[in-house]
């Protein structure tokens, strides 16, 4: 038999179809939502939206010299050499990538800056930097950070499956120097301290002047954009004038329909009743919500209705790359999902279960894809609402980048909401943003000191 009742099994497409769709009232309502809790964030008030000041703007583009940049994110740790011309152009010059291993991650802070600071040491020696001259350094530290000025922040939570004891609520760059003088690396500065959201805004608007959102669509997810000063209403005492980067922290937004497949997701989580968008759109989780509805239509003899398939019973045993692979097959009889599927011990493999799986990726995807684009127009109209001003949206991430027709998906929202306007933005791609971008980030407060 092909599944216990073709009826059954499409009354149940139906019904997830309809749980997973979001309208265009869907998407007004999250457009009004956000900036609803942009306001109470940026005025200090309670708010899934954290609204941390960076304290940088966007760069002028004449900024000049040679940088040094941290990128950690996930496991695995860069550190970048970055020559800016002044005249909007940059190059990496050199690049070192270190695998960060789990007993780092999630044992003592002062080992992991510890072990930080040795693949500092390692970068300068492999690449025969000079250690009697001073290089400006810029930190991207990709985890929620309550910064108090350009160099210096407090960690609020660890997030990634990192759970490095002793960083939360210190200063990651005390931290950092800490590990520098104790390794002995003195020709180092640590200049900024960046987000990496706020990096990838920073290193488009170098060569785009009109760059003024950056977005993160990868194994997580965030945004940021320029804030008039006078509108930072928690930072009393600033000057009004002029403007500063805020990093939104939008995976943690909250206001959304969540259904029961986003629950169960939620509650096995490591940060059940937090990211609520996150584990919605990002790269972390779509996988795991997929293998949540595979295991519920196993349970319900909806497909591979012959036996138990062991892959999809253990937690995070499709990953989201594995998604990407299955919607993107267009071949005859689906034989690429076929062999994923047989490379990983499921035998006797019928159409109509390549077909399901195929449908599953799509809706969930799809859903992702909408909910980004939603608040990207949320964060577009909170800036500009008639959308008169051309504006570019910086996007790093291989969900953006790699996931087939992602980036059509969320496009096609704006077409349906902004059908007049949606010509007045684009979204581009911002490769390496969080490398690049802290470098430049570095340049603008060296700049500011001189």
């Amino acid at each position: 038999m092909i599944n216990s009742s073709p009826v059954a099994y499409e009354e149940f497409m139906t019904y997830l179809e309809k749980l997973f769709k979001v309208t265009t009232n869907d998407i007004k309502v999250i457009v009004r939502d956000f900036h609803a809790e942009m306001q109470k964030g940026l005025s200090g008030y309670d708010s899934s939206l954290k609204m941390i000041p960076s304290f940088v703007d966007r760069p002028k583009g004449n900024e000049k010299g040679r940088f040094i940049a941290l990128d950690l994110g996930g496991t695995n740790f860069r550190v970048l050499a970055v020559e800016l011309d002044g005249k909007g152009k940059s190059k990496v010059t050199a690049v070192s990538k270190f695998a960060i291993k789990k007993k780092d991650m999630q044992g003592e802070g002062k080992q992991l800056f510890d072990f930080i600071a040795d693949c500092i040491g390692d970068f300068l020696n492999e690449n025969n930097i000079d250690r009697k001259k001073r290089y400006d350094l810029a930190f991207t530290f990709s985890f929620p950070v309550e910064q108090t000025n350009i160099a210096a922040g407090k960690l609020i939570v660890w997030t990634k499956g990192f759970t490095a004891k002793g960083v939360e609520g210190e200063d990651v760059i005390v931290l950092l120097n800490e590990a520098l003088k104790r390794k002995s690396i003195k020709c180092i500065r640590v200049a900024a301290l960046a987000n990496d959201t706020v990096g990838t805004l920073v290193a488009k608007s170098y060569t785009d002047k009109n760059c003024d959102i950056g977005v993160i669509l990868g194994t997580g997810t965030n945004a940021c954009y320029p804030e008039k000063l006078a509108n930072i209403q928690k930072w009393r005492g600033m000057k009004p004038e002029g403007y500063m980067i805020i990093n939104m922290e939008w995976g943690n937004f909250n206001k959304l329909n969540q259904i029961y497949y986003d629950k169960a997701l939620d509650e096995a989580s490591p940060n059940p009743g937090a990211q609520f968008l996150e584990k919605m759109v990002s790269g972390m989780y779509l996988g795991e919500l997929t293998r949540l509805i595979i295991c519920d239509m196993i349970q319900r003899n909806l497909i591979f209705c012959d036996a138990l398939q062991p892959i999809f019973m253990k937690e995070g045993s499709l990953g989201t790359e594995h998604m990407s692979l299955i919607e993107a097959d267009t071949t005859t009889n689906l034989g690429e999902i076929e062999e994923f599927l047989t490379d990983n011990g499921i035998k006797s493999i019928r159409l109509h279960d390549k077909v399901v799986l195929k449908r599953l990726c799509h809706l969930v995807s799809a859903r992702a894809a909408k909910v980004a684009a939603a608040g990207i127009a949320a964060v577009l109209t909170w800036m500009d609402p008639e959308l008169i001003k051309k504006h570019s949206v910086g996007i790093d991430g291989t969900l953006y980048e790699k996931y087939p027709g992602f980036k059509d998906k969320m496009t096609s929202v704006f077409k349906e909401i902004y059908p007049e306007k949606s010509s007045s933005f684009d979204l581009v791609l911002a490769k390496d943003g969080s490398g690049m971008g802290a470098a430049v980030i570095a340049a603008v407060a060296a700049q500011s000191e001189t």
